[in-house]
This record gives structure tokens, C-alpha cells and sequence, in this order.
């Protein structure tokens, strides 16, 4: 029965999804794709069904409903409604271009999604296509411009910077009075585009193959966070800041596992750890009670989506997704590009797996506050990590069969699985040429005419 509500919930937002992708009588500023075909040549195949938000496990759904608040149908619910937001909030930012100004979902279930812009003729559109419609003075790449120029002077009297994009606003946290005037001063940014809020706390790194489990190096341990290849090699995405190339790890058992072959921190906050021939990758996270996630993919979830972490110390917990591009300063450095939630963590959790649904989210990196009280954390996202070391999502407990591998060009055309998207990329596949909507990995089944919700024919 739950599965028919999730589906049923989904379809409100996914005719959204398809209404931006289709408008062609609406004037040239307004939302609109390419090609009215996009995300109706698939029979109905839905944003929620390619990223299998029905399959939701009992033990992320028993999560949502004690740390959101959420009956067992309305968690369901809210993941279909979160994967067709996420469809249709991409649509809306190809089309609209430099007027978008941000896209965000709210309510119990994540039932209402709105989009901002900049331009007034934008507005019918946009309720046209089932969203709310927001008119706002600053875009997203304009206020991301203004929040790069803070992050080059910032310092740990300024430790967080991000872009609120419900008030359509940057935001500085500073830990003393006056850091943030002086910041705005040294970098020439005008006042009026920034709020100014008090630090709960000092962020900090989270010290301390499932997602989730525990690996120690030296006298440290950190948590894993997916569990990838690179070839034949098996072993695990994780934090930077745990260790560096070189660096060799033991299991959650204490047993010989491998050693870091790359790591980033500063900068960013992202590593891989190769394994030895004792270790597999699974295509699972640690979920309550130690019990299996499916990880099914890589798909970024929209603000305000649910989003669950799993971690060596405190275990599985859940919240939502503040901030995505969010820059924090730690006192070994900045690191930017991470998303801001309001999952709890301790030290020990850092690199370990943040899921939406099934779609692998990032590693942790650190946060303030801890699981009695509540906190702020923030995480690396996944894809950047697989693209920069050309590892590959485990999502399945075997090899792949028959078919393109990884790298592997689809017959026909340029599409490869195994390739990390970004929304904006084209490709080639069948004749036809496709724009990438939402950023991910590509795997066998989500070749371009599949996956509306991924791809836009153009």
C-alpha cells in the first residue's frame, strides 16, 4: 500500500516536470525546453520510478519518521515528491537561464515546490507548470559570484558562507561581533546582498565496505562513505581530512583494509581509500540497527529535501538539505562546494554517507553541535569525488552484465556509463542529442530516452 501512495503522490510534480519541458507557446523569457518531446517519449516513466523512491527500505523510512516527524506514508510521500522536485526545479533552471534565482521544496511531505527568477514574464510559467512562483532582484549566479569574492578574504571570524535562497540573500555566520562588516568591507560587497547571523559553534572536521562503517588509520578513525571501483579495484569514497595519500587504513574489525590513494583537504574535502583483496565494495549504506541501504545512484537532491547520515559514531540519523555550494572555514582552511544540513553528527562520523532515498549524496566533513543537543553538518557531495578520481558508484551487488562498461561508449553515440554529468553537458545517443538536467553517474538503465528526469532531448 505504500508503495501505491508514493506513486500516486509523485504525479502532481512530475506533470510539473513535464509542463516546463514542454512549453513552447509561451513567450521566449518564460521557463522552456528545447523540444516538447523531452519527458513524454519514456510512457510515463516518472522522476520518483527511475530513482526508485518507492523502494524506499523499512529502515530509512522508520529514520524519517522519528527525526522529521513523518507517519510511514507520509515518508514515502515526501521521497516521490522530492525526486519529481528535483526533475522539475532542473528543468525550470535550463530554461530560465540567468533569471533563475533558486528552487527549493517545502510541507511535511516536500508537496510544494518553488522556483524563483528575477524576470516577471517568468511567473505564469511557472505556475503553469505546477510551482510556486517567487519574484526575487538577485540571481543565484549573481549572488554565488558575490559569496566566491567573500570566500577568498574569509577567515574562522567567518566561518560559514552560503546563499539562502528562500530570502534570496547570502549568508554570513561570524563567531565575533563586527568579523562580518569587516569582511564585507575588505572584499567591496554591498551590504544589502547579505544577512548576518551568530555562530552557533565552530565547525570543525568530524575525526574520530559498508557506508558507514568504521576505519581507523593511526591513532584516528573515520567513518566510510561509498563504497566504489576503479577498474578492478574495489574501495571506498571518504573525507580528506582523514587522511592522506598514503595513509593505510584498517576495517571496523581491525583487520588490514588498504591505503588513501588521493586526498584533498582544504580546498575540498574528499579522498579514496583502495582496498586490499580481503575487501569488497558493496552497493549498501549502514542503516539503523546495522541493517542494509541500497544505494541505487548518485542524483543531488533539492533544498529542503530529506537527506539521512550514517556514521561510525552516532549511527543513522536524518534532517534536511539548508544549502547547497555552502563554504566553510575551518582552522586548517576553507572548503568549498559542500551542502549544508541540519543532520546531526560527532566526531568519529566524518566521511561517512549522506543518502536521499536511494541517491548517494556526499561524505561528511564536519558540522557543530552533536546528537543530544542537535547541530549543523556539512557534506562533500559524491559526484566531484568519483569524477576527480574516475571511481565508479557501487549500486549493484555483482559486476555489471553485459552491456557499454564503464567508459564505454553507448552504440551510436557519446553517452558513456560510468561518466559523471553535470547539469548543462550534452550527449549523443541513438541519433538524437540529449542535455543532462540533473548532475549524476551514469549506469546502465539510465541511458538518456530512459530517464526524463536526468536527460532533456534537445
Amino acid at each position: 500500500m505504500l508503495r501505491r501512495s508514493a506513486r500516486a503522490a509523485g504525479t502532481v510534480l512530475a506533470a510539473a516536470g513535464l509542463a516546463l519541458a514542454g512549453l513552447q507557446a509561451v513567450p521566449a523569457t518564460a521557463v522552456q525546453a528545447a523540444d516538447a518531446r523531452a519527458g513524454t517519449t519514456t510512457a510515463g516513466r516518472t522522476a520518483a520510478e527511475a530513482l526508485g523512491a518507492a523502494e524506499a527500505p523499512p529502515e530509512l523510512l522508520r529514520a524519517l519518521r522519528r527525526d522529521l516527524g513523518l507517519s510511514g506514508p507520509q515518508a514515502l510521500r515526501r521521497l516521490a515528491n522530492e525526486a519529481e522536485a528535483g526533475a522539475t526545479a532542473a528543468r525550470a533552471r535550463q530554461g530560465l537561464g540567468d533569471a533563475f534565482a533558486g528552487a527549493w521544496v517545502d510541507g511535511p511531505e516536500s508537496a510544494t515546490l518553488t522556483v524563483a527568477t528575477t524576470r516577471a514574464a517568468d511567473l505564469a510559467a511557472i505556475r503553469a507548470a505546477g510551482a510556486r512562483a517567487r519574484l526575487v532582484p538577485h540571481g543565484l549566479a549573481a549572488l554565488e559570484r558575490a559569496k566566491a569574492a567573500l570566500d577568498r578574504d574569509a577567515t574562522a571570524d567567518t566561518p560559514v558562507r552560503y546563499v539562502d535562497v528562500r530570502a534570496n540573500r547570502l549568508v554570513v555566520e561570524e563567531a565575533r561581533p563586527g568579523a562580518a562588516a569587516r569582511l564585507l568591507a575588505a572584499t567591496g560587497v554591498p551590504r544589502a546582498l547579505v544577512g548576518v547571523v551568530r555562530s552557533a559553534g565552530a565547525p570543525r572536521p568530524l575525526y574520530g565496505l559498508r557506508g558507514g562503517d568504521a576505519y581507523y588509520m593511526g591513532g584516528g578513525r573515520c567513518s566510510v562513505g561509498f563504497p566504489v571501483t576503479r577498474g578492478t579495484t574495489q574501495g571506498f569514497a571518504t573525507a580528506g581530512h582523514c587522511g592522506r595519500a598514503g595513509t593505510t587504513t584498517t576495517g571496523f574489525n581491525q583487520v588490514a583494509q588498504g591505503s588513501f590513494q588521493a586526498s584533498v583537504f582544504p580546498g575540498n574535502d574528499m579522498a579514496w581509500v583502495a582496498a586490499n583483496a580481503n575487501w569488497t565494495a558493496t552497493p549498501y549504506v549502514k542503516g539503523a540497527g546495522g541493517a542494509n541501504v541500497q544505494v541505487t545512484g548518485s542524483v543531488l537532491q533539492p533544498v529542503g529535501s530529506s537527506v539521512c547520515r550514517s556514521g561510525s559514531t552516532t549511527g543513522w540519523h536524518c534532517g534536511t538539505i539548508q544549502q547547497h555550494n555552502t563554504s566553510v572555514t575551518y582552522q586548517e582552511g576553507t572548503v568549498s562546494g559542500v551542502t549544508r544540513t541540519t543532520v546531526c553528527a560527532e566526531p568519529g562520523d566524518s566521511g561517512g554517507s549522506y543518502i536521499s532515498g536511494s541517491q548517494a549524496q556526499g561524505v561528511t566533513s564536519g558540522g557543530s553541535g552533536n546528537c543530544s543537543s542537535g547541530g549543523t553538518t556539512f557534506f562533500q557531495p559524491l559526484n566531484p569525488i568519483l569524477q576527480s578520481y574516475g571511481l565508479t558508484l557501487r549500486t549493484t551487488s555483482s559486476d555489471p552484465g553485459p552491456g557499454p562498461g564503464p567508459g564505454e561508449p553507448a552504440p551510436g553515440g557519446t553517452w558513456k556509463a560510468g561518466t559523471v554529468y553535470s547539469a548543462g553537458d550534452t550527449v549523443t545517443y541513438g541519433g538524437a542529442s540529449y542535455r543532462c538536467l540533473q548532475g549524476h553517474q551514469a549506469q546502465a538503465g539510465w541511458e538518456p530516452p530512459n530517464v526524463p528526469a536526468l536527460w532533456q532531448r534537445l
